[in-house]
């Protein structure tokens, strides 16, 4: 069930930038978060990019920066409608992610960022399997999301965040291992990442 603070924060922009802002101070800002998942990838201006459920274009603005070849989809027609209107570079698509209209192997990187916890088990599941259809040989899905902080410190504002802006998906997300998903899926997956005294994990996994 979502929590009014996150109904209002989809509706209005500065709200949910506003709220993206504070959350990102915890790894030093906004632009940093938003290229965690983007460190140690070989990305040229011909390199395929999907950016899954792009929301309002939040990743998507750093990612036209690397290539010209960059589709955000995003279920959401709000939030696509605000992506064309400020980063215009990149092609939008309207989709659920667990069924995308793309052909198999259509990608060389796939990207994501804090939108799995948002998925229902069964959801996410189909969600994976889609992303390693619509990715080649060789290619990349890399993501930021939640972890259970394994820095005590940090468990306080993570759950003050979720009780305030998440649904329940966001706390199973927790308890699961998005590295063992992902390799059920076929992905060869190292360790995650760990930021925010582990608050944030940042996986990569390539499609063998």
């Amino acid at each position: 069930m979502a929590t009014i603070l996150r109904d209002l924060s989809y509706r209005y922009q500065w709200l949910y930038d506003g709220i993206s802002r504070l959350a990102a101070l915890s790894v030093g800002g906004e632009k940093r978060f938003r290229q965690l998942a983007l460190q140690n990838l070989t990305i040229g201006s011909d390199t395929q990019i999907l950016d899954l459920c792009c929301g309002s274009g939040q990743t998507t603005q750093f990612l036209v920066k690397y290539s010209k070849n960059v589709i955000g989809l995003d279920a959401s027609p709000l939030s696509l409608s605000r992506a064309r209107r400020n980063l215009p570079q990149a092609i939008y698509v309207e989709a659920f992610a667990e069924n995308m209209p793309f052909e198999d192997g259509s990608f060389d990187v796939v990207h994501t960022s804090a939108a799995l916890h948002e998925m229902q088990s069964e959801q996410l599941q189909k969600i994976l399997k889609e992303v390693y259809r619509v990715l080649r040989t060789g290619g990349v899905f890399t993501l930021v999301d939640f972890h259970q902080p394994t820095n005590l410190l940090f468990v306080p504002g993570l759950w003050v965040f979720l009780w305030l802006f998440e649904t329940e998906t966001a706390w199973k997300l927790l308890r699961a291992d998005l590295a063992v998903l992902l390799r059920e899926q076929g992905f060869q997956v190292d360790k995650p990442q760990l930021y925010a005294g582990g608050s944030l994990q940042v996986i990569q996994g390539m499609k063998g």
